[in-house]
């Protein structure tokens, strides 16, 4: 038997707009629960944990060139004590934008010097195994302060480091870098 059209539906009416707007409303929280989580973990690994910067200049070359991406590791200091002797850092110098990437040569409480592009620490030259481009100007023997590092760029030539600028206050570091992973080719820990 088939109905008439006075007799009501036996099927449900539907409403097309309802539908729609509990499909997008349910997308859009489903959305919400997935991008706000992902944003706040990343934000909080960059901030805490370790991020991704980008090298640029002359000043690190042969060990980092122009351009590539290195991650920058946050932890080991606060957790494991300061920079090393030979540690290549990221640092932003106080009223400074920009980041700089540069080595540890000299540590607190040593006296350091760069005399005919050779660096001196407490009157000993220093032993550089890493690969250094020699250049630059020579450096007065100077009292590294507790709490501080005296950084160079393994570019000596082209380098604007603590020559010029003096001593780098621990809290001036941001991080180690620990490995880079641009450009395909260079991909390797930081040496």
């Amino acid at each position: 038997m088939s109905a008439s059209p006075t007799e009501p539906s036996s099927l449900p009416p539907t409403d097309g707009g309802a539908s729609i707007g509990r499909l997008l409303l349910r997308a859009f929280r489903e959305i919400l629960e997935t991008i706000v989580p992902a944003i706040l973990i990343a934000l909080f690994i960059n901030a805490f944990l370790a991020q991704a910067t980008v090298v640029r200049g002359q000043s690190m070359e042969p060990t980092l060139w122009d351009n590539e991406r290195v991650v920058v590791e946050k932890v080991s200091y606060r957790l494991l004590g300061g920079p090393r002797r030979g540690d290549v850092i990221v640092l932003r110098l106080p009223g400074a934008h920009d980041m700089l990437i540069k080595r540890v040569v000299a540590l607190g409480g040593e006296t350091v010097a760069v005399q005919g592009g050779q660096v001196v620490v407490d009157g000993v030259p220093l032993t550089e195994w890493w690969a250094v481009r020699q250049g630059g100007p020579d450096y007065p023997p100077t009292l590294v302060p507790e709490g501080h590092v005296f950084v160079m760029g393994d570019n000596r030539g082209h380098s604007n480091d603590s020559r010029s600028f003096g001593p780098v206050s621990l809290t001036s570091i941001i991080g180690h870098a620990v490995f880079v992973y641009w450009p395909p080719d260079q991909i390797g820990p930081v040496r």
